[in-house]
């Protein structure tokens, strides 16, 4: 496998070969063509076909291929892939969060209080109002 006269092929090439009757897939910088596999896959070819036209490495991994399932492969190489041909893995960033703001959270608390202390105090002149009338 591999070396001189290794046949090289894209992943828009790989990815041509997609249906039931002509199948390849890319896993590991290698192109295999399972169409004869496709029945025979142990998960069933649905899972396969998922995989078509992607470098399906990670796939392949996530599932944990036996020994004898990996070996198995080599009667179904093709070729190598071009990995320039590969989009290479988009990094997840996340969305940028707002800073905290110490001046919003006190503005807040005095907008609170604004409200809260002349309610206490209408509170308290009503209960004194109260308690001195009832003696």
């Amino acid at each position: 496998m591999g070396g001189e006269g290794t046949k090289l092929f894209t992943l828009a090439e790989a990815a041509e070969h997609s249906n039931v009757k002509d199948f390849w897939l890319v896993i590991h910088g290698k192109v295999y063509n399972v169409t004869k596999f496709l029945e025979d896959h142990p998960g069933g070819d649905a899972v396969l076909l998922s995989s078509t036209g992607k470098d399906a490495s990670n796939d392949f991994d996530d599932i944990g291929h036996s020994t004898s399932a990996v070996s198995m492969m080599d009667e179904f190489y093709v070729g190598d892939i071009d990995t320039s041909t590969i989009p290479s893995s988009v990094k997840y960033t996340p969305p940028k969060q707002p800073q905290y703001n110490q001046d919003k959270t006190s503005e807040f608390i005095i907008r609170i209080l604004q409200f809260l202390v002349p309610l206490f105090i209408l509170g308290l002149a009503v209960g004194i109002r109260f308690y001195t009338k009832s003696t």
